[in-house]
């Protein structure tokens, strides 16, 4: 296989499968690429397989796996495009199709979803909202996804904050999925989280006073943007593999990500999107970020510098945690036993419904897992 392919497989292949790819399609599209020009084919492809079982599924009213098989499919169909930008018009398209599916699963899937639009800037952001069994209003978990990632990607994520009784709000932001064609990459999210802010307050599913934002990679600098901007209207804020200055980190980028980050920030050039890439800083908002926040890295990451952890942790001026993963990979992929579950744990703490203690002022929430806990000026080490 030729260096992209090798880079591709190298970076991200634990990411693939954790987030919907069987390992056996992993092994087998990736075993029979040999040039980078034929990667978002040979995706399309498994992509297609999935989604005839979708639809057979459909036209045979097994509705439950039709939205299953759907979902898998717009997984395989967003990787066939996630950084081919090579080629726009066959990105866009494999874009479309993996679209079309979480579109046609979501009313099949458990808990169902359906598509909110966003009003931003003359245009808008798309997410999706999935929201638990129970009565409502529901806590609500903002997700965001990163420089390649898009909410077709963040099902199985998801669903570690559903089970715990939290609703979720997967958005594709400016720069990424749906909005990535309108609306360039940005470094100030105030807009965005006041977008979101005035959404959620219409959703009568969601309580928007207890707002939980979670991000990865790029999405994990996004995140904390988001938590800044708002300042106590979040509630609490998970950031994974986040840059503090993305920009300082641009000589140790993959050639795929610099190239993808150049087309979705509208640069001319490499060094022009380095250069918008420094304003995606946290350096001018991480003092204003006061709700609780839990970091998650990992230590081997090969893409954002494992120190831009600790930049962030004393920036901030909220109670703040650290989970450092000596094994992690970037988005630690390689180790989802070891945080997704413990994130979910500790974002539904600290979203849950107050008691009647608690709302008279003589009982503090606390999260179950005390190993985790910190005082408002306290900062956990690694």
């Amino acid at each position: 296989m030729d260096e992209l392919v090798a880079s591709a497989v190298s970076h991200w292949g634990p990411r693939f499968t954790v987030n919907g790819v069987t390992v056996a399609d992993f092994e087998r599209v990736t075993a029979e690429l040999e040039h980078w020009a034929d990667w978002c084919a040979a995706w399309v492809g498994a992509g297609a397989e999935h989604e005839a079982l979708g639809r057979a599924a459909l036209a045979e009213g097994r509705s439950r796996s039709a939205g299953e098989h759907l979902a898998q499919a717009a997984v395989y169909h967003h990787f066939a495009k996630f950084v081919f930008v090579e080629d726009l018009d066959q990105m866009r398209a494999a874009h479309a199709r993996a679209v079309a599916c979480l579109d046609a699963a979501l009313p099949h899937l458990d808990p169902p979803g359906r598509r909110v639009e966003v009003p931003f800037e003359g245009s808008r952001l798309v997410a999706i909202l999935r929201v638990p069994a129970g009565a409502g209003p529901h806590a609500v978990v903002v997700l965001v996804p990163g420089l390649d990632s898009t909410k077709e990607e963040l099902r199985s994520t998801e669903e570690t904050f559903l089970v715990r009784g939290l609703a979720t709000f997967t958005l594709d932001g400016p720069g990424q999925g749906e909005a990535e064609y309108d609306l360039p990459i940005r470094g100030d999210w105030a807009p965005v989280a006041e977008a979101l802010w005035d959404v959620l307050g219409g959703l009568p599913e969601v309580d928007r006073s207890r707002l939980g934002l979670w991000g990865v990679s790029l999405g994990g600098y996004y995140a904390p943007r988001v938590a800044a901007a708002l300042g106590d209207r979040a509630s609490a804020c998970v950031s994974l593999a986040g840059p503090f200055n993305f920009g300082e980190c641009w000589e140790r980028l993959p050639r795929l990500t610099r190239d993808t980050f150049r087309v979705r920030s509208a640069s001319g050039t490499d060094e022009e999107a380095r250069r918008v890439a420094l304003t995606l800083t946290m350096a001018d908002a991480a003092a204003d970020l006061v709700a609780p926040l839990l970091i998650v890295f990992g230590r081997q990451d090969r893409l954002i510098p494992w120190q831009d952890a600790l930049r962030l942790r004393d920036a901030v001026s909220g109670p703040v945690e650290l989970l450092m993963l000596e094994d992690g990979n970037h988005g630690c992929a390689n180790v989802a036993p070891w945080h997704r579950p413990r994130t979910a744990d500790w974002l539904a703490a600290r979203l849950a419904a107050p008691s009647a203690e608690t709302s008279a002022g003589s009982v503090a929430v606390s999260s179950p897992d005390s190993a985790l806990l910190t005082s408002p000026n306290q900062k956990a080490g690694s």
